[in-house]
């Protein structure tokens, strides 16, 4: 093969054709980051798996389909459980494309359910990871007062009053590198039960209570049994000072109190010099 280099005629080997085009195609494979909202409520939840609906799998086929190309891995912040929503997910896939992150966000939201929505699309560093790299996450849990018509996919809907002063008084047990291993299921993919929370409290929009909480990483489970074992503290079934042994005692009493999915939010995931916000609102009105 002869190289189209003015002067002498110059011959590359096989070898060094071999590593040109591998360079080549290195070049072109890019890095990007997507933001992501949903709907978890039809889905088994973000991961894929055997024999279920996951918006891992919806999101994959529709970037097989766009970029017509079987080798695409998609990799999630967190793993959202089943029939719980995000509004802020983030997650990062490798492509070899020509096309601008404005027209990969319209392209995949074409082949996308409406249940699933992609909010933004940019080029990310080639080392970007959406999961290790995440410094926090913030979720939010909807409790509502009332029975609503239009939200109850969204809300935990409670008919006993709840006195939101005694939440908040138990959930400032919360904050801090603590073991939630009460608030969890085991779980092999878990090496620590160890979370550290930057912040916690329910917050009173009147008929919708809001239950943000801002931590270093989530187990499976820990903000639906927060969030049940508040609910048990604001009906005045448990003593704000009862949370505070859940860390100290084994006890079931988190795991019976496991809150549904319905209003349980991954609102955000934030990365390096990102300011964490500890102000939240409701997704819905009611």
């Amino acid at each position: 093969m002869y190289s189209n280099i003015p002067g002498p005629i110059k011959f590359i080997t096989i070898k060094e054709t071999f590593f040109l085009h591998l360079q080549i195609n290195i070049n072109n494979m890019s890095r990007f980051k997507l933001t992501i909202e949903y709907e978890g409520t039809r889905y088994s939840g973000w991961q894929m798996q055997k024999g279920g609906k996951t918006i891992q799998g919806e999101i994959l086929d529709a970037c097989r389909e766009l970029f017509k190309k079987d080798e695409i891995d998609i990799f999630g912040a967190g793993r959202t459980d089943g029939g719980v929503h995000a509004s802020g997910q983030v997650a990062h896939m490798d492509v070899e494309t020509d096309l601008v992150p404005l027209k990969i966000k319209y392209g995949i939201n074409d082949r996308l359910p409406p249940d699933i929505c992609i909010i933004n699309v940019e080029e990310a560093h080639p080392k970007f990871h959406a999961r290790h790299d995440a410094n926090a996450r913030s979720y939010i849990y909807q409790i509502s007062r009332r029975r609503t018509a239009f939200g109850k996919k969204f809300v935990w809907w409670i008919k006993d009053p709840l006195d939101i002063n005694l939440m908040n008084e138990a959930a400032k047990h919360f904050p801090g590198l603590k073991d939630y291993r009460y608030f969890t299921d085991e779980n092999a993919e878990q090496s620590s039960t160890k979370v550290e929370i930057l912040h916690a409290k329910v917050n009173d929009f009147g008929d919708m209570l809001v239950f943000h909480v801002v931590g270093s990483h989530f187990l499976w489970k820990q903000v639906r049994r927060m969030t049940g074992v508040l609910v048990e503290v604001g009906r005045g079934k448990l003593a704000p000072a009862d949370v505070a042994t859940f860390f100290k005692v084994k006890s079931d009493i988190p795991a019976k109190l496991t809150a549904p999915p319905s209003g349980l939010f991954l609102e955000k995931v934030y990365y390096k010099k990102e300011e964490i916000s500890y102000e939240t609102k409701p997704i819905i009105s009611i």
